[in-house]
């Protein structure tokens, strides 16, 4: 039975040493990145204009560590790989340092859900450094997308290099190919074609040496070549306008794509009951070089040797000047929420997600600053044991 354990020590642990001893490059990433921002915040971009979810992460972008995105949320979302909506938040990913989850909570049998991840017009694998997994079809669903990551993380490994060289062939070389073996020039015979036929500057039906050297105008090598690739982008030829440099004090994300499972949820009367949250506790265990973590309402690292991330939603703020452990009535629409110090240091929870906390403010880039800083503080005293 799942029972609450905010107190496993893994909780106590600083992200910085937790980093050190993290086996899933992209956690241990993620959790360098926290240290680095001093951020433990996830934006919930909830939007559906791109305009507004660029601007959303660009504004917000300094104060968060993931961005969440729902890319069937926005009417306009611009599929193109190399300067669409993805490619635009990958570059805005790379300047202020957070990673894209995409929130797209797969729920289907094994087969169906990697298409979903690696098909389809979205192509989600190739832009989202996470995404998550509704686990109600079982652990195959969880098998089937670690195993499109997998394959989808063997064929980047290597790129294509492409080597193009033009130049003109030398006289003496010229020579040489139209001798033939006796040291004899050999006369190309071409019938004359109709009158005014040429092919490019060169009029067919000449003979001799000076026709084939006038026909002959450079010498183009091709070759091919396989490079290894550690990090690269998942469009290695993205160009975006005025694309900015890398966040200053790290460097870009890994390649390897990471898995949240949904093992609890915020919303009033889900259906995930102890034996679900269970199940998602098993099938991380057993798919470690995938799955990085949960969605959950509480800590659900139970065997010492557990050291999953636990990010948690229906996360909000009393207005500013109140008291921050006030109560904080939910949206009407079974949404409840909870402050950051009653999420992490109670529930032990690493991230919290913010939605509409921030995307409704009247200044979205203030208010993230406000809850990276009250769940960074809840952070602190989580770990200083106060």
């Amino acid at each position: 039975m799942a029972t609450t354990s905010p107190h496993h020590p893994i909780t106590t642990q600083s992200f910085e040493e937790r980093a050190s001893k993290a086996k899933h490059p992209l956690s241990e990433y993620l959790l360098r990145l926290m240290t680095l921002k001093k951020s433990n915040l996830c934006l919930s971009a909830d939007v559906n204009n791109a305009q507004q979810l660029l601007k959303l992460a660009n504004v917000c972008g300094p104060s968060i560590v993931v961005l969440k995105t729902h890319y069937d949320l926005v009417s306009n979302w611009d599929y193109s790989p190399a300067t669409g909506t993805a490619a635009r938040l990958q570059a805005l990913a790379r300047k202020h340092g957070f990673l894209i989850f995409e929130d797209r909570k797969f729920g289907d049998i094994g087969n169906t859900v990697q298409l979903q991840y690696t098909e389809g017009t979205a192509r989600i694998i190739e832009w989202a450094h996470i995404t998550n997994v509704n686990m109600v079809p079982g652990k195959a669903s969880v098998e089937a997308l670690a195993e499109a990551a997998r394959s989808w993380r063997e064929r980047k490994r290597f790129e294509v290099k492409t080597e193009i060289g033009v130049g003109t062939p030398r006289p003496e070389s010229l020579d040489s190919d139209m001798e033939d073996d006796d040291g004899l020039e050999d006369d190309i015979a071409t019938p004359m074609p109709e009158e005014g036929y040429t092919n490019g500057d060169t009029h067919l039906g000449h003979t001799g040496r000076d026709a084939r050297k006038a026909s002959i105008v450079s010498i183009t090598t091709v070759s091919q070549h396989f490079e290894s690739v550690n990090s690269p982008r998942s469009y290695p030829s993205l160009s975006v306008p005025e694309e900015p440099a890398l966040l200053p004090g790290i460097e870009e994300a890994p390649m390897e794509r990471g898995l949240l499972i949904l093992a609890q949820m915020s919303s009033k009367g889900h259906f995930m009951n102890a034996e679900y949250t269970d199940a998602c506790v098993e099938a991380a265990r057993e798919n470690k070089d995938f799955v990085m973590g949960f969605v959950s309402q509480e800590n659900l690292n139970r065997q010492p040797e557990d050291d999953f991330i636990c990010t948690t939603p229906g996360c909000q703020l009393p207005p500013a000047g109140e008291d921050e452990d006030a109560t904080v009535n939910g949206d009407g629409m079974g949404q409840q929420y909870n402050t950051p110090r009653k999420i992490v240091v109670q529930q032990g929870c690493d991230i919290v997600i913010v939605g509409r906390g921030i995307i409704k403010a009247e200044d979205p880039a203030k208010e993230a600053r406000r809850y990276q800083a009250k769940a960074w503080e809840a952070y602190e005293q989580r770990v200083g044991g106060q």
